[in-house]
């Protein structure tokens, strides 16, 4: 080992240890966390034993708890039972926590029995960020991910899974029931134990299939037709990679520092009806008065665009294209042109298709317009195949033609959505590591996703501000 830096001997004793200030640097995040969560009103926020009682054993305080768990997060460590290890061993937690090393219970009983209160230290946080007139740009990008849930897709069940697993199972009991009949050609000591054998397989998926009956009843009560076994809350969703079991995680991200301004956990797997709520979250979490937010074509629905306009949000989200005649070489209904002035639509070939009748539609107002001349035109192979060619439109498709007019003129703002909302579900996705969630049900889900939020915006200020300007503006006066 000559002529290599050498340590010091295990067993050396010092005069004077030094102390756990000395091993923290100065421009250390956890140092962040201490005054972070020091300057936070933890009685207001509704933790639980911020006030301590007057008798009994002596708890813990939240603030030590709920630092442990922003620095596991900070670290990619949310296991309860790490963090404990953790607390015993790291040097930075022994200074943020002044010696004390909690239990896994303590530990995962805190984030259990104060969801709420944690989900309000994330909002604490954006509001600190729009006091330092971080979200000055007033434009939002609204996304959805799926994230895996503790349940395996073995242990959920739709009615389309039941129905295979019966038929996969009832296959099977007909293949070995054919097997024990050519058994019998066998020698008479082997067919003895070749029967035995095949009906200990018959008699285990006739149970199987009881067992799925049984669950089928329960799965036909469940308002949507689906069961998850090991988390009730957890639904059989699509995903870009087929099909998951997990939740639908939305956020809301500020185009101009990448902060998730506001986020949401739902068991639904589409995002249609999520657009309107995730803007007036992220209106709300910003204070801005004239919010635009972009979305992609999978938030695309009427009635929650005319309801953000309503609002006073700004909407751009592209139209889905799944025009059936436009699929199959017809001309599509952006080729005909509304004239508002008639409230009539000239179509291709220079007709004018009038206002016929109004219909209500899934709770919309329709009107339907088409042209007389339809059955004499040149050009009508390439319109329908119908006798006329009908055009419907909702009472307030110009909200819809105002916001495609927006998108046609700042075409880049998809290109600025894809930026600014993808990259944060796929930096907390990778934080998570292969399992996702940790926790199960959809409020506890939610309280691990608000700290993973919490994290990432954390790290996000951080490196926009610089460590020691964060420090100083959370600093209390006079400190």
């Amino acid at each position: 080992m000559k002529r290599f830096i050498q340590g010091q001997e295990r067993t050396q004793v010092t005069l004077l240890p030094e102390c756990l200030e000395d091993y923290v640097g100065e421009d250390t995040p956890v140092r962040v966390v201490d005054v972070f969560v020091d300057q936070l009103d933890l009685l207001a926020l509704g933790f639980e034993d911020a006030d301590p009682a007057a008798t009994g054993r002596p708890a813990y305080h939240p603030s030590v708890l709920l630092k442990i768990y922003i620095y596991g997060y900070l670290n990619r460590i949310q296991s309860s039972r790490r963090l404990e290890r953790e607390s015993q061993r790291n040097v930075e937690l022994m200074w943020l926590t002044g010696r004390l090393t909690p239990d896994f219970k303590t530990i995962a009983d805190f984030r259990k029995n104060n969801g709420l209160a944690i989900r309000n230290v994330c909002r604490q946080f954006i509001v600190l960020c729009r006091r330092l007139d971080l979200f000055s740009e007033a434009i939002v990008a609204i996304d959805g991910s799926k994230f895996k849930a503790v349940n395996n897709r073995d242990k959920n069940f739709t009615s389309a899974k039941m129905q295979r697993r019966i038929a996969q199972i009832e296959e099977s009991i007909e293949r070995y029931l054919v097997a024990m009949d050519t058994a019998d050609r066998a020698e008479p000591d082997v067919a003895q134990f070749k029967k035995e054998r095949l009906h200990e397989k018959i008699v285990a998926l006739k149970q199987q299939m009881q067992q799925l009956k049984e669950l089928e009843v329960r799965m036909r009560a469940s308002p949507d037709q689906q069961l998850s076994l090991t988390d009730p809350d957890a639904r059989s969703m699509k995903s870009r990679d087929g099909g998951i079991v997990g939740y639908n995680v939305q956020t809301a991200v500020d185009a101009q520092h990448h902060l998730i301004v506001a986020h949401e956990v739902i068991a639904e797997g589409v995002d249609r009806d999520q657009l309107a709520r995730m803007a007036e979250q992220a209106r709300d979490a910003t204070g801005s008065e004239a919010l635009t937010v972009v979305a992609d074509r999978g938030y695309f629905k009427g009635e929650r665009i005319l309801q953000c306009e309503q609002a006073g949000i700004v909407p751009i989200v592209p139209k889905p294209l799944t025009s059936n005649s436009l699929a199959d070489g017809r001309f599509d209904k952006q080729d005909f042109v509304y004239i508002a002035a008639d409230d009539e639509y000239r179509c291709p070939a220079g007709q004018r298709a009038v206002n016929r009748f109004t219909t209500v539609e899934a709770g919309m107002t329709i009107d339907v317009y088409w042209s007389a001349a339809c059955p004499r035109c040149p050009i009508k192979g390439r319109c329908t195949g119908s006798d006329y060619r009908r055009i419907r439109r909702w009472k307030h498709e110009a909200v819809l033609e105002a916001m495609q007019e927006r998108l046609d003129r700042k075409p880049e703002m998809m290109r600025v959505r894809r930026q600014t909302v993808e990259h944060p579900f796929a930096t907390i996705k990778h934080w998570m590591g292969a399992t996702h969630f940790l926790t199960k049900t959809l409020a506890r889900v939610r309280t691990e996703m608000s700290l993973h939020v919490l994290a990432y915006n954390l790290k996000r200020v951080m490196r926009i501000l610089g460590m020691e300007e964060l420090m100083r503006i959370l600093m209390p006066a006079g400190a």
